[in-house]
């Protein structure tokens, strides 16, 4: 093995580490009670990045991985498994508060003392031969088992909290916590990728180090990135996810709505199609709530409404009522500029504008209008 890259790739990477794991723990945070969340899931990344800081320290200082090949696996393995649900928890209670419980905590504890426990077993008292060999792959595969479970559990946050805006909110809210959908498929081949390369030769093992680089960048990026978003996100989700308890009556209600729509389906479509008349659609940041105020009708009901006689979420119909003002708009007036069709159609930005005309339409708002005036 060529140790001059083996220190290199360590001396690179134990810093960034460190720092990160630092700056999860310690750096500022606006003084608000909102951010209170966001906090706690930050903290629990920095003990997760000092854990794999400590690990990468005793590989780079005592050189285990050259003393006992068996003990640094057990080391990895060991840190891994602890990490994984740190990771998962860290980036799960930003989509909901009440992941971590007593209970939970204390389950994930024993699952990681048990996995060490036999894991010591496997590489330190089992000989080397079939019997090492078959008590390593199942350690291995339980490793990879219990990291997919953990990001399925994160995923399935991540799409019910998308779902939750795209039926409540006009804006596309769902675009802020994107990266944590990136990340967890990331997460996933990084993790798996990880265990496997503990189990390469020595002169590969570089790889899984210098590997480790550009994710907790990304990562560390993501984070200090999402805390400009956080709050409006956090805002969104203390009204419309208040607990899984509720989140649970809501599926209930609709369920009980969704046989009762029958009776109330005319009211509810007269009332909005007077209501696309007059152009209500056109105010930013319009949510189902407003909507349902303004129609004087049950949200709940409203909601069942769009999702299954329109056959689409609230921020698809509205979204698709605006692209369908702005290009009437810009057919009768082919001077008027695009930032002000787009601030007319109700979006937010020129720049959110173009994106979702592009995505609807194919093409952009110019392109669309030059088109339409040369047919």
């Amino acid at each position: 093995m060529d140790y001059s890259i083996y220190s290199f790739s360590l001396c690179i990477a134990l810093p960034l580490m460190i720092f990160f794991g630092f700056y999860f723990l310690l750096a500022h945070t606006p003084d608000k009670a909102i951010f209170s969340n966001y906090i706690r899931s930050r903290r629990i990344m920095g003990i997760a990045m000092l854990l794999l800081s400590a690990n990468y320290s005793v590989h780079f200082f005592y050189g285990i991985r050259f003393k006992n090949v068996n003990a640094a696996i057990l080391m990895n393995l060991s840190t891994y498994f602890l990490c994984y649900w740190l990771f998962s928890s860290a980036l799960t209670t930003l989509l909901d508060r009440f992941y971590i419980t007593r209970r939970r905590l204390l389950t994930h504890i024993c699952l990681w003392l048990l996995f060490s426990v036999l894991s010591a077993i496997v590489l330190l008292m089992l000989s080397e031969g079939i019997a090492q060999k078959t008590g390593l792959l199942i350690m291995a595969t339980w490793l990879v088992i219990y990291g997919l479970t953990l990001a399925r559990r994160l995923v399935l946050a991540y799409r019910r909290a998308v779902k939750i805006f795209d039926d409540t909110h006009s804006d596309n809210i769902g675009a802020y916590i994107r990266w944590l959908s990136v990340f967890t498929y990331w997460a996933v081949v990084f993790g798996v990728g990880c265990g496997l390369l503990t189990f390469l030769p020595d002169k590969y093992i570089y790889v899984w180090i210098l590997s480790s680089i550009p994710f907790y960048i990304y990562l560390f990026h993501c984070y200090h990135n999402y805390m400009l978003f956080y709050e409006k996100v956090e805002n969104v989700m203390e009204s419309e996810i208040a607990s899984e308890d509720d989140i649970m009556c809501d599926a209930d209600a609709g369920e009980i709505c969704s046989d009762d729509l029958p009776t109330c389906h005319t009211d509810i479509a007269d009332n909005i199609k007077k209501w696309i008349e007059n152009e209500g659609y056109l105010i930013q940041g319009l949510t189902i709530k407003e909507l349902a105020e303004t129609l004087h009708t049950n949200r709940t009901y409203l909601s069942v409404y769009i999702n299954t006689s329109l056959n689409t979420t609230f921020r698809d119909w509205i979204t698709q009522l605006r692209i369908d003002y702005a290009k009437q708009r810009m057919a009768n007036h082919p001077d008027q500029k695009i930032t002000e069709i787009a601030e007319a159609s109700g979006f937010l930005s020129q720049s959110h504008f173009m994106k979702t005309f592009k995505d609807k339409e194919g093409c952009s708002p110019a392109k669309w209008r030059k088109t339409k005036n040369n047919s």
